[in-house]
C-alpha cells in the first residue's frame, strides 16, 4: 500500500516529536553529601531563588557578514533572589546531543517575585558548543541564593536543539565564533535597561556591575568580552568560509578579528561593568585565536579553570592564557587528571543510553557532583571578591600551589581555606596579582 505525502509527513512528525517528548523530572544530585566535607562557599545562601524562562531579542543586531539588520533572539534562564514562600521546585527541560528530551528538578521557584538590592550585581552564564542554558543551573541557583541576578543564555544556532550531530555537527560553529561575545554583551545591556527589567520583574533593576562565566566556547567568548581580541589566521578563516579565495579570506578575517562583542581591534572599549570573569576549559588558545598582546592587556580579574588532561581545549593553551593575563589579578585552578567536562551538571538518566550523550557530562577521574561543588565555591568567591568588594571572600583565592597538603615535619601542611582537612586533594592553584 502506497502512503500519501501527507501520511509520510505525519509519521515523520510523530517519530521526531516522540523522541523529544518531555520525560519525568529527575534529581541528578545525590543527597549523600556530608555537609562538613563541602567547600565553604558551596553552601547555599540564605535567599530563596526565583527563576524565569524568557526570550529576549536584539532588534538592532546586524549580520556581521552581510551588514543587514537581522534581529537575533535568545532564550534565557534567569535566576534571582526572592522572598516568596517556598513552592514546587522548578523543572528544567532540555535535550541531549542526540535529541533525547529530559527534565531535571531544580531548587528554585518558577516565576517568583524579584527581591534584589537596588544596585544589583548581574552574572552572565554561557554554555559550550553544543549545550543549553541550564547546563550549569547549579551555578545559577547557587549565585542567586547569595543575592546575584544570573542570566544564562541559549546561544541560538549553538544548542543541542539547534545542531543535529548526525546531519551536520558543525552547522552552528561559525555562528558560535561570531556571536558568543556579542550575546554576552547584549544580555548585560538588555537587563541593565530599566524598561526591560520592569517588564520582566515588575520593578526596575539597576545593574551596578557584572561578571561573565563561560564554559568551553562560552569561555572563548568571555575572554573576548573582557578584552582578549580574536586573531583568526588565514588557514582558520579559510576553513570557516570553505574558500581559498584570498579576498574572501581577508574579508572573513575582518569579520572574525574583533574585540569586546564585535568592536574593531584598533578601537574598542571593554564595558566597565564587567568586573570578573570565570572561564571553564575555554576554547581557542590551541587554535592561536588569542594573541598574547591582547591577553596581556586584559584588565578584568580572571579565573581560568581546567583539567590537566583536557583534550578538547588543551590544558597547555589554557595555562598559557593564564600566564599571559598579566595586567590584573588572575588565577588558574587545575583539576588533576580531569579532561574537558568539568562544568556541566551530572548526566540525566537519558544520557546513559549512548556514549555520545553520556560523554557530554562524564569525567573518568572525578565525581561530577564534587566538581560542581568546587565550581560553586570558587565562582562565588570570585564574584563576592570582585563584584561586591568583599575582602573576606578574596581570602579564598589566596592559596598555596597544591591542595594535596604535602607532609611537613611529620604533619600534613595547612589545608586550603574553605576546605575540610584531608578533603581537598587533586587540585593545583596558580595566581598572579598583576602588574
Amino acid at each position: 500500500m502506497k502512503m500519501s505525502l501527507v501520511s509520510i509527513l505525519v509519521v515523520l512528525l510523530f517519530i521526531n516529536t516522540t523522541g523529544l517528548s518531555a520525560q519525568e523530572a529527575q534529581t541528578v544530585y545525590s543527597a549523600n553529601e556530608h555537609p562538613d566535607m563541602l567547600p565553604e562557599m558551596s553552601i547555599r545562601g540564605e535567599r530563596a531563588v526565583g527563576v524565569k524562562t524568557l526570550t529576549v531579542t536584539d532588534e538592532d543586531y546586524t549580520d556581521p557578514f552581510t551588514g543587514e539588520n537581522a534581529p537575533r533572539s535568545l532564550k534565557v534562564e534567569v535566576w534571582y533572589p526572592t522572598d516568596q514562600a517556598a513552592a514546587d521546585d522548578a523543572v528544567y527541560t532540555n535535550q541531549t546531543r542526540n535529541g533525547i528530551s529530559f527534565s531535571i528538578t531544580g531548587d528554585a521557584i518558577r516565576d517568583a517575585t524579584l527581591n534584589a538590592s537596588a544596585d544589583a550585581s548581574l552574572v552572565v552564564l554561557s554554555h559550550g558548543y553544543t549545550g543549553y542554558r541550564t547546563i550549569m543551573y547549579y551555578l545559577g541557583e547557587h549565585l542567586a541564593s547569595h543575592g546575584f541576578v544570573v542570566v544564562s543564555i541559549d546561544h541560538t544556532d549553538s544548542t543541542n536543539e539547534d545542531v543535529d550531530p548526525k546531519v551536520n555537527p558543525f552547522s552552528g560553529f561559525k555562528s558560535t565564533l561570531l556571536n558568543r561575545s556579542r550575546d554576552q554583551q547584549f544580555v548585560l545591556d538588555y537587563f541593565s535597561n530599566h524598561s526591560n527589567s520592569s517588564k520582566i520583574f515588575g520593578s526596575s533593576l539597576t545593574v551596578k556591575n557584572a561578571g561573565v562565566i563561560g564554559y568551553s566556547m562560552g569561555g572563548y567568548g568571555a575572554i573576548n568580552t573582557i578584552g582578549g581580541c580574536f586573531d583568526f589566521n588565514d588557514e582558520f578563516a579559510m576553513r570557516m568560509i570553505f574558500s581559498n579565495d584570498e579576498e574572501k579570506i581577508k574579508a572573513a578575517q575582518s569579520v572574525f578579528n574583533t574585540c569586546a562583542a564585535g568592536q574593531p581591534r584598533d578601537n574598542f572599549t571593554v564595558d566597565p561593568r564587567w568586573q570578573a570573569m570565570v572561564a571553564f576549559a575555554p576554547w581557542g588558545g590551541e587554535a592561536g585565536v588569542f594573541p598574547d598582546r591582547y591577553v596581556n592587556n586584559i584588565k578584568v580579574p580572571s579565573l581560568y579553570i581546567s583539567g590537566d588532561q583536557d583534550d578538547v581545549s588543551s590544558y597547555g593553551s589554557i595555562k598559557h592564557l593564564f600566564e599571559q593575563t598579566v595586567a590584573t589579578e588572575s588565577y588558574l585552578l587545575t583539576f588533576n587528571n580531569a579532561r574537558h567536562n568539568i562544568a556541566p551538571h551530572p548526566a540525566p538518566k537519558e544520557a546513559w543510553e549512548s556514549e555520545y550523550d553520556f560523554g557530554h557530562y562524564y569525567e573518568p577521574a572525578w565525581s561530577t557532583q564534587q566538581l560542581n561543588r568546587i565550581n560553586q565555591h570558587f565562582t562565588l568567591a570570585m564574584m563576592n571578591c570582585y563584584l561586591l568588594d568583599d575582602e573576606s571572600a578574596c581570602e579564598y583565592l589566596d592559596l598555596s600551589p597544591t591542595s594535596d597538603q604535602p607532609r611537613k615535619d611529620g604533619k600534613l601542611s595547612e589545608v586550603w581555606k574553605g576546605f575540610d582537612n584531608r578533603y581537598a586533594a587533586g587540585m593545583k592553584w596558580e595566581m598572579s596579582k598583576g602588574e
